[in-house]
Order: C-alpha cells, then structure tokens, then sequence
C-alpha cells in the first residue's frame, strides 16, 4: 500500500511533475523515451514504473527482447548509436556522481543529438528520475493484474 497519495495531497506538485511528463512526451522520440525510463526506473529499484514503461514499450510495438536487454544495454547488440548514448547519459544522471556526468558520456551524446535534442533527453531523465524518487518513496507498487 502507499505510504500517501501524493497527487491528493500535494496536487500542484504533481501537477508541476505531469507538466514535465506531458513536455517530454511530445519533445522526444517515444523509442528512445520509452528505453531511458526503463533503465532509469531499473536503476532506482522503481517496480511500479519499471512495470508500467515496459509494458507501454510493449503496447507501442518494442520488442521483449529490447527490453530485457535495457539492463545490460552495453554488451546487447540491439541499439543504435542514438539509443546507446541515451543510455549512457541516463546511466550517468540518474547515478550523478561527485563529478557529475563525464565528458565523454557527454561527447558522445552531443555528437548524435542536437543541442535542443539533447537538452530535451536531460529533461526526460530527470523527470523520470523525480518519478521514480515518487514511487520510491511512497512504496507505489505496480498493479498485480493488469
């Protein structure tokens, strides 16, 4: 059960977050979207929102094999360079360390996206990341039967 019912209790919160949720929905592309929340919600431990995004990538047409492989992404053939440094850039916010995100992980990513298309996946990771910090939180589980 939920610790709190956090778009009840602090509706404008919630709703400052869904504003951020709706921005990146339109803003970038729903593959790639779909991949970062994925990896980011796995890296946080969120069950609810790995749940959820996989089974929205499955709806949208992404295969299980994709998906399974969003957990060793490094060593899985299956990613474009595009996807690879999506990735890599959510690995390294979503785990930002005392030296932030490293030049490189940077580099890469600046080289395959533009400079509105990488600010935009800054935003989508970090709004996953305040969901995930969300569910965390307040023990939101997924659904048993769906």
């Amino acid at each position: 059960m939920n610790r709190i019912d956090m778009p009840a209790v602090v509706p404008q919160a919630y709703q400052a977050v869904l504003g951020l949720e709706k921005y990146v929905q339109k803003n970038v592309d729903h593959t790639v979207l779909e991949l970062v929340k994925l990896r980011a919600s796995m890296l946080n431990g969120c069950s609810f929102c790995v749940d959820m995004h996989s089974r929205d990538a499955l709806a949208a047409g992404e295969s299980s094999r994709r998906l399974f492989a969003v957990a060793a992404w490094r060593e899985a053939p299956f990613f474009t360079e595009r996807e690879r440094t999506a990735l890599a850039l959510t690995d390294s916010v979503t785990r930002l360390g005392e030296h932030g995100v490293p030049d490189d992980v940077w580099d890469a990513a600046a080289k395959v996206w533009s400079e509105k298309e990488l600010a935009d996946l800054v935003v989508a990771i970090a709004t996953i990341n305040v969901w995930n910090r969300i569910s965390v939180s307040t023990r939101t589980e997924p659904p048993v039967e769906v």
